[in-house]
């Protein structure tokens, strides 16, 4: 049987993102990430295939990859809280992912919480209608990862997107054109802001239609 895989993230990732009342319940508590199965490894990448997964979603519209994820994390942390029509509140999961969609005249980021595994099947609470937030159902697919250590900013994001898709092209060819024709791509942080040691950073790119086994065409 196929392994799958789930990425465990530090306590201290945990505490930083929960408010105070929070840090009790969790003494023996990890955060939740979406499941997965490398089917392509390389030794600056590789290719998961995610199950099937959901996310709650906020657009943001800018020039800065920071202030948008910054922006966009805001509106979600409320709901996270309580800011829902059940006033339900959640534990923090991993990553926080920003996807981003470049533009001529600035970009749309879309900063998206991902929902634990129990809203598989059933909905989650409503959001608040003034935060603005769009469930995203993600059905099972393919994404090329490439890890890189520090904070995502402004400065560096980019550059590890053209790094992903310069190994593509070495490694994968047909994939790095795909990549390139559809013009997005996701940054997933793993760690609070407060976090400032042996952080956990990626730049995700959809590979949908690569040829290993398991990858929906």
């Amino acid at each position: 049987m196929e392994k799958l895989f789930l990425l465990i993230v530090t306590m201290t990732a945990a505490v930083s993102y929960l408010s105070a009342k929070y840090l009790v319940l969790i003494s023996a508590y990890t955060i939740e990430s979406p499941q997965f199965r490398v089917v392509h490894l390389e030794s600056d990448f590789e290719i998961r295939l995610y199950k099937e997964m959901s996310w709650m979603s906020a657009l943001v519209y800018g020039t800065s990859f920071q202030n948008s994820t910054r922006d966009g994390f805001h509106r979600l942390y409320q709901y996270i809280h309580g800011d829902n029509l059940n006033s339900t509140q959640f534990f923090m999961t991993a990553p926080v992912l920003t996807s981003v969609t470049p533009s001529a005249h600035g970009s749309a980021y879309i900063v998206r919480y991902y929902l634990p595994s129990t809203f598989d099947k059933t909905s989650p609470p409503q959001p608040a209608a003034e935060l603005n937030l769009q469930l995203d159902k993600w059905e099972s697919h393919c994404i090329a990862v490439r890890k890189f250590p520090g904070y995502a900013r402004d400065d560096n994001v980019d550059k590890e997107k053209d790094a992903l898709l310069s190994s593509l092209g070495k490694h994968l060819p047909g994939l790095k054109q795909a990549a390139e024709n559809k013009y997005n791509y996701s940054i997933a942080q793993y760690n609070a802001s407060k976090h400032p040691t042996g952080r956990i950073n990626e730049v995700w790119i959809d590979v949908s239609g690569f040829t290993a086994e398991g990858c929906p065409v």
